[in-house]
């Protein structure tokens, strides 16, 4: 089990802000597959053309990362600034 952890916009489009996800391990890659494959609007919130962070157990991970069972995963959104 995994609790991922979802920031700025991805909260609205997704209409939560957290849950618990039944996880074996895997690579970042892997759990964005497998919540894209949850429909349209999980596809097109997290859209392979965006960039994401994903955190892992509050580290910042760069390209894909492996995640273990019991990891607390936060995924951030692309954001623009000026």
């Amino acid at each position: 089990m995994i609790r991922i952890l979802y920031f700025g916009f991805l909260r609205e489009a997704l209409g939560r802000d957290e849950e618990s996800l039944d996880w074996t391990g895997g690579t970042s890659e892997d759990l964005l597959d497998l919540l894209r494959a949850r429909g349209d609007d999980w596809a097109a919130a997290l859209a392979p053309d965006k960039v994401f962070r994903v955190v892992v157990d509050r580290e910042i991970k760069r390209g894909v990362a492996e995640i273990a069972d019991g990891a607390e995963v936060g995924i951030l959104p692309p954001v623009t600034g000026g």
